[in-house]
């Protein structure tokens, strides 16, 4: 959930008066949230508003092309985060990311890098429409708890508001479109022995071999961090740009809020990984016909890995993970106001 959260931010810092008689849409890949409060003056800037429709397509294509050239980056992560439940510690204390890299280009061919990108693809749709959906249903139902109606333009309940409302539609996305997030990671984690052959043959084996509950294997850890992600991401980048910004007002929003972005994004990363890796072996339990690797619930499979791998196991593969935040942010951030600015100039001309 980390660049869930992490584009999120960026989105709404570098893009604020995106309306179209609905709440911003404040992250494309992941969370929604929205800020109001006090800003520094902005020179007015024409703005030609666009719809729901095409905020979602802008948000889910952007979201898409850069998970798409960030991909070797996150399979990476993904085969790292897995290797203590196939590796002895010898052979773990030697991995690396080159020779790692090396050996999928050895074995498997460097198309191999992007093993799991289809599927994450189909992914960025469904989520961000159920995330946007969501986020507005759950704002209208927290706004009508008594007494918050009258609290819409203070700054303190508008921002607890976006943030349980972002929450809760981070919980509800999640969770719509889990199996295809552990399709993706089952895929993405096969190396030579190919058991999996595509999306909807791995969709129909685990629900034959594992039962229909197999499709949310690790969803646990998966919904824990999302709070987290949120909120680590969200606070450092307001924080960072208000320094940012009361410092140096005069540079460009668009470098601020990269540059904060990504720094919020490996904050985020950085507390909430130990989560995403649990999730990624929880996802990988039984899989392909092996044994339960872990039989302890979300804590024991913690306990697990700090007495077998120490601590530093909890963060296994976080290097790639950090190498992919700054292109990462700044691809999406870059498509989506590109296909925003597209998409407003083609609604002008119909």
């Amino acid at each position: 959930m980390q660049t869930e959260a992490r584009v999120g931010v960026v989105m709404e810092g570098g893009q604020r008066t995106i309306s179209s008689g609905h709440a911003s849409l404040a992250a494309v890949d992941g969370v929604s949230l929205k800020c109001s409060g006090k800003r520094r003056p902005q020179q007015p800037q024409q703005q030609v508003p666009i719809g729901i429709v095409s905020q979602l397509l802008s948000g889910g294509v952007a979201g898409a092309f850069s998970k798409t050239c960030t991909a070797p980056l996150a399979r990476l992560t993904i085969l790292f985060q897995v290797q203590g439940m196939h590796l002895d510690g010898e052979t773990l204390k030697k991995a690396s990311i080159w020779r790692e890299a090396s050996r999928i280009v050895r074995d498997e061919g460097f198309r191999a890098f992007w093993k799991g990108n289809l599927v994450m693809i189909a992914h960025r749709l469904p989520y961000s429409s159920v995330n946007f959906y969501a986020y507005e249903q759950y704002k209208k139902l927290l706004y009508m708890i008594p007494g918050l109606e009258k609290q819409r333009n203070n700054f303190s309940a508008d921002l607890s508001m976006h943030f349980v409302g972002g929450g809760l539609a981070g919980i509800t996305a999640a969770t719509a479109t889990y199996p295809l997030d552990l399709v993706r990671t089952r895929l993405a984690a096969q190396t030579n022995v190919i058991y999996y052959r595509g999306i909807m043959h791995a969709l129909r084996t685990i629900i034959k071999e594992e039962g229909h509950l197999g499709l949310y294997k690790g969803l646990g850890a998966t919904l824990l961090s999302v709070g987290p992600s949120i909120a680590v991401s969200f606070s450092v980048y307001e924080t960072l740009r208000s320094f940012w910004q009361s410092h140096r007002p005069h540079d460009s929003t668009v470098s601020v809020s990269l540059a904060c972005g990504s720094l919020s994004g490996i904050a985020s990363s950085t507390a909430t990984f130990p989560l995403d890796l649990v999730r990624r072996r929880k996802q990988l339990e039984g899989a392909g016909g092996r044994a339960h690797f872990y039989q302890a619930g979300l804590m024991g499979t913690f306990r697990h890995i700090v007495r077998n791998e120490g601590f530093r196991g909890l963060y296994r593969g976080i290097l790639p993970e950090y190498y992919k935040v700054v292109p990462g942010v700044g691809i999406c951030f870059m498509t989506y106001e590109t296909l925003k600015m597209l998409l407003a100039d083609a609604s002008t001309t119909l």
